[in-house]
């Protein structure tokens, strides 16, 4: 795989999702209503043969998974490009019985004490692959290459970095399980969560501020740039991701709401 070619591939994705996003404004116009529905589980198409240090397993969570048009055009896409991974949609319930029934009983507190689904998303998306690895996903993230091609199986992560390749983000995380980066990721949101400020927010009491924080001056990481992995709005926006949910993106929140006080 070359950057070139992941690079062309970018391009063409961004190309093709602006134009279904496009033709989605009349869709949903002339069908207000009309709801597609994301699967709960869905299996791998295509078996692999031996086994992976990150399991092919994807994860992906949202308010709901009765979705419009082009968060379905978005998930149809990814799963074509990981036809070898088991694909698991956990609901904002599911995940607050994983986290009670797998966590440590300070770690579900501080999931319980987030009142933004977003923000407790991010609380999770690092348990789970810590606990089970795997990959996670934004609803909105788009692939731009074969995941398993993606992964390899040389490294037991892979990050993702934004901002002309200078800060680590959170909106796609790979690991195999007992991830120690991960682990202290998990300690450090139980910290921010206990110790909660307004002017954290969501970005940096829960978000990619935690994961940049502890692995900015690590050596040895295995992380990429975006644009060669995976990227974010290619098929959606705020509008079709919320559309039974205006202003629900965790930006409109109120920051002094963001954390139950025990």
């Amino acid at each position: 795989m070359s950057n070139l070619s992941t690079l062309i591939a970018n391009r063409l994705i961004r190309l093709t999702g602006n134009v279904f996003k496009i033709l989605s404004y009349p869709f949903h116009y002339l069908m207000p209503n009309k709801r597609f529905t994301i699967p709960e589980h869905s299996a791998a198409k295509v078996r692999l043969s031996g086994t992976r240090k990150i399991p092919r397993q994807i994860w992906q969570t949202n308010f709901t998974n009765q979705v419009s048009l082009p968060v379905y055009l978005n998930y149809l896409f990814n799963r074509l490009l990981s036809l070898n991974c088991n694909y698991n949609y956990v609901s904002t319930e599911a995940r607050g019985e994983y986290l009670k029934k797998h966590a440590s009983e300070e770690v579900y507190d501080a999931y319980s004490r987030l009142t933004n689904g977003a923000a407790q998303a991010d609380l999770w998306r690092l348990f789970v692959l810590n606990h089970k690895g795997g990959v996670y996903m934004d609803i909105d993230a788009t692939l731009v290459w074969p995941l398993d091609k993606l992964l390899g199986n040389q490294h037991e992560s892979l990050y993702i970095k934004i901002g002309k390749n200078t800060r680590f983000t959170n909106y796609f995380l790979a690991s195999s399980p007992n991830n120690l980066d991960l682990e202290r990721a998990i300690d450090q949101v139980v910290y921010n969560v206990n110790h909660y400020e307004p002017s954290m927010g969501v970005y940096h009491c829960t978000g990619p501020t935690v994961l940049h924080n502890l692995l900015i001056d690590k050596k040895d990481i295995n992380s990429k740039d975006r644009k060669y992995v995976c990227i974010q709005g290619t098929f959606t926006n705020e509008y079709f991701q919320y559309i039974d949910k205006p202003r629900g993106k965790w930006t409109h929140i109120n920051l002094n709401q963001l954390v139950k006080k025990k």
